[in-house]
């Protein structure tokens, strides 16, 4: 018997048991509810940036400015996130220096230019060979030159570097752990801006972290560098008061969406954490002008972490079969099977879904992302929008996992890592964001997307078995089941340690892989490889040290970067 057609209703007198997880409470309450944007305000901000971004322009395609300089100024912008800014600029210029770029040229140049240069041309799609960095290391010894122990700020710069590299550059998998060696030895003697920058990176290398807090960051930690170009300074602190603006009427908005909805009222046993969600997305989309793509995209993850949460930590199997079924058929006369309580939250998952696609339509979103992916799923789905099969595609992968729990069965690893890559949640979330970036989704964007490319892959696993190595402990205690560790452990007939380890070391390959699906040829643009790559940075900020979505309170975690982005003022 398939396990939907089973149990269409809940025995009664029986004592429920419930794998409750008593998440911690949120710490923000209302606090984001009462903002009302002072549009003067923004006005002021943004004709604020109206000369400096000018005269940033022309000091970007100035031809007399030496390439070193240029490169610097390029890092400067790019760490800062004005990049989108003077993006034909940059671009001109890097292929520009590119082209005319000889390795040899390298040969008289010290540590922190070579690891700048090497940064700014990978992270903007450019290839620039490893080989740059031979000149440091002795290889009659193996190991890396002494001299260069000794210039901290070079040894940030090259382990800065190393995030970057890609399948088979051994020489920056061994500088990785060289570098990192030497600067945590050195952070505790260093003094002032660079104690900062260090221990910034150590905690979250540039290439990982999060792009927004990123770069406020670097305007605090960096201000020598900011002030050496005089527009700098004005622009960024124009856009940054500008950019807080907009996030804090953002945040306002879905805070009293979240209100309406009565999310704490029809699902009091799920996480509080709108605030945290929010930043997920505005890590994601870094830009001011994707307010649409920030807002749509969290009120979907919003709708999945009650799903994730109704399936890990309320609902019974007979139910969690129940919602499923509903969630399949995606019609309102499905409530008739459902219990009460879940029938609040159905309505809601129908009713957003179906406002978000009265919006696509009505703006002109849909053009190339409902139509297309419509008519690609018509013969299968038929009556099915591209967007619902997504949320159905997790529903069933969530029930799956609840399947192996009640029936403590724990699979093998490559069947657990199937359904995994789903209940990652990035494939419906990656998808979702495309209703709101306009007419940088074409069609044959999308059709890539749908191939399930390889560096989506890459994410979808980092942020599967990046949860499981940081929070299987706590799931274990609460509600045994199968997590990855548990899977390899099986399979391959580890001891656990072994089996975090090798995990570990799948989660770096990836990384690899999802740099190198980011340099040139690229199949799409990087305007969309960077939502890939900037959710795969939520993660790995999320859970660096520990589960910092859910536990909130805890050191490293989204707290404080929304305290930074959404409260700290900005530095003048």
């Amino acid at each position: 018997m398939d396990m939907l057609e089973a149990h269409t209703t809940i025995p009664v007198n029986t004592e429920v048991v419930r794998p409750l997880a008593n998440f911690p409470p949120s710490i923000w309450g209302d606090r984001f509810l009462s903002f009302c944007l002072d549009y003067s305000k923004l006005e002021t901000h943004a004709k604020a940036m109206v000369k400096p971004k000018e005269e940033l322009k022309r000091m970007i395609v100035d031809t007399k400015m030496d390439s070193n300089e240029k490169l610097r100024l390029i890092n400067c912008v790019y760490r800062l996130g004005l990049k989108y800014m003077f993006n034909e600029e940059i671009d001109d210029q890097l292929d520009k220096l590119f082209k005319e770029l000889n390795i040899e040229d390298y040969d008289e140049s010290d540590l922190c230019t070579v690891s700048l240069h090497f940064q700014v041309f990978r992270q903007l799609g450019y290839k620039l060979s490893c080989d740059v960095f031979n000149k440091f290391k002795d290889f009659s010894s193996g190991k890396f030159k002494e001299y260069i122990t000794r210039d901290v700020k070079g040894l940030l710069s090259f382990y800065e570097s190393t995030q970057l590299r890609i399948q088979g550059e051994t020489i920056l998998d061994e500088a990785l752990e060289f570098t990192e060696v030497q600067l945590k030895d050195a952070v505790d003697t260093l003094e002032g801006s660079l104690a900062q920058q260090v221990k910034q990176a150590l905690n979250f290398p540039f290439h990982r972290g999060l792009p927004i807090a990123e770069a406020r960051l670097y305007f605090s930690n960096y201000e020598e560098e900011c002030l050496k170009y005089d527009p700098i300074p004005k622009l960024a602190n124009a856009h940054f008061n500008y950019f807080q603006l907009r996030q804090k009427e953002e945040l306002q908005i879905l805070s009293k969406w979240y209100k309406d909805m009565e999310f704490q009222k029809i699902s009091p046993y799920a996480r509080e954490k709108l605030p945290e969600t929010y930043l997920w997305m505005l890590a994601v989309f870094v830009e001011p002008h994707y307010s649409e793509a920030r807002i749509i995209t969290t009120k979907i993850a919003q709708l999945v972490l009650v799903l994730d949460d109704t399936f890990d930590a309320y609902a019974t199997i007979d139910e969690l079969r129940l919602l499923t079924d509903a969630i399949n058929r995606w019609e309102i006369s499905a409530l008739e099977i459902l219990p009460e309580y879940i029938k609040p939250f159905y309505k809601i998952i129908l009713n957003e879904y179906a406002e978000l696609e009265k919006q696509a339509v009505e703006e002109g979103r849909a053009n190339a992302y409902c139509q297309y992916m419509t008519q690609s799923f018509a013969s299968k789905y038929q009556e099915l929008n591209f967007c619902h099969e997504q949320f159905q595609e997790i529903a069933r992968a969530y029930l799956r996992e609840a399947e192996w729990r009640h029936s403590k069965h724990v699979p093998s690893f490559q069947e657990y890592l199937e359904n995994g890559m789903v209940t990652s949640t990035y494939n419906v979330l990656i998808k979702s964001t495309l209703m709101g970036m306009g007419e940088v989704v074409s069609e044959e964007a999308l059709a890539w997307l749908k191939s399930h490319p390889k560096i989506l892959q890459a994410s979808e696993l980092i942020a599967r078995i990046h949860n499981d190595v940081v929070s299987y402990k706590f799931e274990r205690k609460r509600a045994p089941g199968a997590t990855s560790i548990d899977a390899y452990v099986k399979t391959f007939g580890v001891p656990e340690h072994v089996a975090v380890d090798e995990l570990e070391k799948m989660i770096e390959k990836a990384w690899k892989d999802i740099t190198e699906g980011c340099l040139k040829p690229m199949q799409v643009s990087l305007e969309m490889l960077s939502r890939i790559l900037n959710f795969t940075r939520v993660i790995y900020v999320a859970y660096k040290f520990n589960d910092g979505y859910t536990f909130s309170n805890e050191i490293m975690t989204f707290q404080d970067f929304i305290t930074l982005l959404l409260e700290t003022s900005i530095p003048m």
